[in-house]
């Protein structure tokens, strides 16, 4: 979350005329993330996001992602829900960027979870992908595997600048995914992007889920691959074994996976450090100037990436 456009007191009370939450009485602006405009709203009658849809987030995908959240939450999956407006509308426009106002969560994301905060975590994907299963849209994953040659391709001439070696890497794990990604696992509705900052806690348990601007159908192993990457890796680089066992396991009590799934697990979570390498890497090369955060290292990834490219099997994730 971040801001890039800007909503005075003003405005907003116009925008909020068309909802049934009552007045306005505070109101400022989230300065995390790099995706969305944020604000924190507090009214009379409770506490909500405003999102303004910036850069990757197309407004003709919004029905997609605003339904995702009604659906799941009619099914017992705690995330944030849109307020529609007096006329049922689920987002409106405000200051010619596509908006929603969104239900407020409670509970705090970890910067350093533990293996019981990831086991949680990964019961917690399992039954977001068994309630998607009957969710009338799709989506195709943006950022997926079909995507990655072209945005190697626009990064891997400056990778230098960043690392020396970094430009040679992406080039040939970009190829090699490319020729042998596996197209043929069970797939479904994915988070695609469930890092620590997007799960919420309250007494050691999960108390929401969050940011679903990312979600898409692909695979369901592609989607726990991201979570390998995200909640199992040590600050020094390391990847820390227990948390991978303790995410897998916990996941696989809420959804089995599949031998094939198994088998492919290194090379989706080859795939899934690739995905954010590249994204890191290209809004580190072009950052937006008028974001308040700086963009994330990508020299994490690239790290992670030359990890799995040594791992032979899923059983040294854990599984």
């Amino acid at each position: 979350m971040a801001v890039y456009t800007e909503v005075s007191f003003e405005e907003l009370e116009v925008f909020l005329a068309d909802y049934d939450i009552g007045e306005p009485l505070s109101f400022k602006g989230i300065a995390e993330g790099v995706e969305n405009s944020n604000y924190f709203l507090q009214s009379e009658r409770g506490a909500f996001i405003l999102t303004l849809y910036e850069k990757r987030v197309c407004g003709g995908d919004l029905p997609f992602f605003l339904g995702l959240l009604e659906h799941l939450a009619a099914r017992g999956i705690v995330c944030p829900v849109p307020v529609r407006s007096k006329q049922g509308a689920p987002s409106a426009i405000l200051n010619r960027r596509p908006a929603a106002l969104l239900t407020f969560l409670n509970g705090v994301s970890l910067r350093r979870p533990e293996a019981r905060h990831c086991a949680a975590a990964g019961a917690a994907l399992a039954a977001l992908h068994e309630a998607g299963k009957d969710f009338a849209l799709a989506r195709p994953n943006a950022l997926g595997a079909d995507s990655w040659r072209e945005l190697a391709a626009a990064c891997a001439p400056r990778a230098h600048e960043v690392q020396s070696d970094l430009g040679a890497l992406i080039e040939s794990e970009a190829a090699e995914l490319a020729a042998h990604w596996p197209r043929q696992l069970p797939s479904g509705v994915i988070h695609a992007d469930l890092f620590p900052d997007n799960v919420l806690f309250m007494n050691e348990q999960v108390s929401g889920l969050i940011d679903f601007y990312f979600a898409c159908n692909d695979a369901y192993a592609y989607d726990l691959a991201v979570m390998l990457n995200a909640w199992c890796f040590e600050p020094d680089g390391a990847f820390n074994l227990t948390k991978g066992k303790a995410l897998a396991d916990a996941y696989r009590r809420r959804r089995a996976l599949s031998d094939a799934e198994i088998a492919a697990l290194p090379f989706l979570a080859r795939g899934a450090a690739l995905r954010f390498l590249l994204t890191r890497l290209y809004d580190w090369l072009n950052p937006d100037p008028s974001a308040l955060v700086r963009p994330k290292d990508p020299r994490d990834y690239a790290k992670r990436l030359r990890f799995h490219r040594k791992v032979a099997s899923a059983a040294e994730y854990g599984l």
